[in-house]
């Protein structure tokens, strides 16, 4: 522990001796130094995932309770946190604020809500199987004695970015929603896994929603991180900031996105570890 020190004239502040004493916290010499060789993880058995707004929640009770019937399955033998994505409603008050003019960060306010219902909804369909949604970022140390004690914590996938949401590269949409949001939680409880749960089978050279019946599309099973950046693609399966995000991860080493939709049994074979979608690694 630093000790306390004072600088020399009479009106001098008080500092604690410590190698950050002085730093500005930019240098990057400087923070090179702060990596350590091995990040705590907080809950290193809980695997997190995330379920699609509009791949899945907004389809209604014919995809939602096939996958639900699956996570009470799968729930008796793994850790699980779901994420709620936001879907064809909040694309709907998107187009709303885009319209008025209003700031990204404004957006990022108005679609926080669209997710936080649809954590409502899901967490209502499991209440009777433990299902219990959980606050945005509350309890989040408790996830472990949640699982362990038959709960299925449920959260909203928005990251709390709010009016403080990045600018966008790109027009307007905040550039962080819930796919990121479900990333950076899973980094920073340092869980076992992060699987996305969408209606296609994996990552595209194209979405092929859009692409012509007789346009041949690349499939990408298994891609790193660096290779799908230099890819370049106008389109992804995810929001386009994970893939930094996984670059410069601590903990997570890759992600896989599966089509629970179709195969609601993909589920317990990406948690037992098997490949049966597209893992994008770093």
């Amino acid at each position: 522990m630093g000790k306390l020190i004072k600088e020399s004239e009479n009106k001098g502040r008080l500092h604690i001796d410590t190698p950050m004493l002085g730093e500005s916290l930019v240098s990057k010499e400087f923070l090179k130094t702060t990596e350590s060789g091995e990040y705590f993880r907080m809950h290193p058995d809980i695997n997190v995932l995330k379920i699609g707004g509009q791949s899945i929640m907004d389809r209604g009770s014919k995809a939602i309770f096939p996958i639900v019937d699956e996570l009470i399955s799968v729930k008796e033998d793994y850790k699980l946190l779901l994420m709620t994505g936001g879907g064809t409603r909040a694309r709907h008050v998107y187009n709303i604020g885009v319209d008025l003019g209003m700031p990204t960060g404004v957006l990022s306010k108005l679609g926080d809500k669209v997710s936080s219902q649809n954590a409502v909804m899901l967490s209502v369909l499991l209440a009777k199987h433990g299902g219990v949604r959980i606050g945005h970022g509350d309890h989040l140390e408790q996830l472990t004695m949640f699982c362990r004690q038959g709960y299925l914590p449920i959260t909203t996938g928005i990251p709390p970015y709010g009016f403080f949401e990045h600018p966008a590269q790109f027009g307007s949409i905040p550039p962080h929603r819930t796919d990121c949001g479900a990333f950076l939680l899973a980094e920073n409880i340092g869980a076992r896994s992060l699987i996305y749960l969408k209606d296609e089978t994996g990552l595209f050279s194209k979405d092929p929603k859009k692409a012509k019946k007789k346009e041949k599309l690349e499939f990408y099973d298994k891609i790193s991180v660096d290779e799908l950046i230099e890819l370049d693609l106008d389109d992804l399966i995810i929001e386009r900031p994970i893939l930094n995000m996984l670059k410069n991860a601590k903990c997570l080493k890759e992600l896989q996105v599966i089509d629970a939709l179709r195969y609601p049994e993909k589920i317990r074979e990406a948690l037992e570890g098997k490949h049966v979608g597209t893992i994008i690694h770093k």
